[in-house]
């Protein structure tokens, strides 16, 4: 074998692992060893939110600084013990069209991936045969607003879903934004679940015209973060909590606390830079997962 190829055992699956040294992350010296290495040791609050949902990956061979590509479909050579579904692809003509997902249920198969350099993990808010159990709100700012005002609005968000009786979880992107995720019931139609979030995004703008825009139009975003409620589409996929995002630094897609939020609101930090791989790491030691609660259900939305 290869000097730059280890073969390894991962829960009783062989795995063969290479270029251990190769820098993804060239400002951070982040190496794909390290990629590897985190994906294995955050596996445990990761694995239940990527479980029964169909996995579109982006991949980075050559860094985050080189090319990168989409994946849906499961690439050749998948070993034969990887989960792979075979979907229609959502929106396509009658459900003509269709894609062998891969579905990361286990830690053999986040590691197979981690070392074919996918650094980022995305997943649409239902599961495999279901409606939605997620709804997702993804809040993006037009500069020069920042995460500071995807915090402020946030907050807003929060206490008007907790008024029709939905929890509201708080993660950053890992980029510019954030989303906040609400486990609901999952009797209900993805169409449906889209209209709510579409409403509660229009409210929001009338009433805070100067900071929510919930139109598409970039032109209509400056200054203002636009809720993107149409993450709530079957077609549509979000980065998965606890993902590394393709940064300068190794970013990840970071749970937070409401007190956080607040802080962030007014310009403390996570408003000030990225949580990175290592952060998270200690973050799950000390708070655990802090979206465990989307893993429980939640109610229906109203209206629907």
């Amino acid at each position: 074998m290869p000097a730059d190829r280890l073969r390894v055992d991962v829960q009783g699956r062989a795995l063969e692992v290479s270029n251990l040294d190769k820098v993804l992350y060239p400002a951070a010296g982040f190496t794909k060893g390290e990629v590897i290495d985190y994906y294995t040791r955050i596996a445990p609050v990761l694995l239940p939110h990527l479980a029964d949902r169909p996995l579109t990956r982006i991949r980075f061979p050559n860094g985050v600084d080189g090319g990168s590509f989409f994946e849906k479909n499961a690439p050749a050579a998948t070993p034969d013990w990887v989960r792979t579904e075979n979907l229609p692809v959502p929106g396509s003509s009658k459900g003509r069209e269709t894609i062998d997902y891969v579905v990361c249920d286990d830690l053999p198969t986040l590691v197979w991936l981690a070392n074919l350099a996918a650094l980022e993990l995305h997943t649409p808010q239902w599961k495999i045969g279901a409606h939605p159990d997620m709804m997702v709100v993804d809040l993006d700012p037009g500069t020069p607003a920042g995460l500071r005002e995807c915090c402020r609005v946030a907050l807003l968000l929060r206490d008007r879903l907790a008024a029709d009786g939905l929890a509201a979880y708080p993660k950053t992107s890992g980029k510019k934004g954030m989303q906040l995720c609400c486990p609901i019931a999952g009797t209900q139609p993805a169409d449906l679940v889209s209209d709510y979030a579409h409403r509660v995004a229009r409210e929001l703008e009338g009433e805070h015209p100067g900071l929510v825009v919930s139109r598409m139009a970039k032109n209509l975003r400056g200054g203002k973060v636009f809720i993107d409620w149409s993450q709530n589409n079957a077609a549509k996929t979000t980065v998965t909590p606890y993902s590394l995002r393709a940064q300068a630094v190794p970013a990840v897609s970071t749970p937070l606390t409401w007190d956080e939020v607040s802080a962030g609101a007014a310009g403390k930090r996570p408003a000030a830079r990225p949580y990175t791989a290592v952060e998270v790491l200690k973050r799950v030691e000390k708070h655990g997962d802090l979206l465990g609660g989307l893993l429980d259900g939640g109610p229906e939305l109203r209206g629907g």
